[in-house]
């Protein structure tokens, strides 16, 4: 029996292997508190939530795999927003012929607890918030939504294509609207 470890007779394949093993393990960390965040702004591009679950799976696939050739990534959030919503795009495009994604299933599957009153005025509050997003042109909701998910303005500038004050100006605009639409 040899008093070398196997990591110290092979040294050219035990090192790869723990290098993607660890590449494996932080692209599993980041895809656990990333994954819910790119979900709920796929869904906000139209998808349906399956169709939104494959791609986000496809997403931080596309991540590894980018990783594993060596490419070098300098912001991970900024880098995954942005292909979701490339590839977000392209999934609404081939969906066209299902049903839309039901915007009032959310308040169908809240908890019933609530008193009838309180039930409506909160879907009416909801309707109007709904109705006042919908008055905002595509690239505010853009906006909007990834600042939600707490994205800076940089890294949604990087996501979307474009600068991190143009960004500052799409999100005044939605505000200012949105103040307008609550009144």
């Amino acid at each position: 029996m040899s008093v070398y470890s196997v990591d110290e007779r092979l040294p050219g394949i035990f090192p790869v292997e723990r290098t993607g093993s660890a590449l494996q393990d932080r692209v599993g960390q980041f895809f656990e508190e990333a994954r819910d965040d790119v979900y709920r702004y796929l869904l906000t591009l139209g998808l349906h939530p399956p169709r939104a679950q494959e791609a986000v799976q496809e997403v931080f696939l596309r991540l590894y795999a980018t990783l594993k050739k060596g490419d070098d990534i300098e912001n991970w959030r900024a880098w995954v927003f942005r292909v979701a919503h490339n590839y977000g795009l392209k999934v609404r495009e081939r969906q066209i012929t299902e049903e839309p994604f039901d915007a009032g299933l959310e308040s169908k599957l809240r908890a019933r607890g609530d008193d009838p009153e309180s039930e409506l005025l909160e879907r009416e509050r909801m309707s109007r918030f709904h109705h006042a997003v919908e008055g905002l042109s595509e690239q505010q909701k853009r906006c909007l939504f990834l600042r939600m998910e707490g994205l800076r303005y940089p890294e949604i500038g990087a996501a979307l294509g474009i600068s991190a004050s143009a960004v500052g100006e799409f999100l005044r605009r939605a505000m200012t609207r949105l103040k307008k639409g609550a009144v």
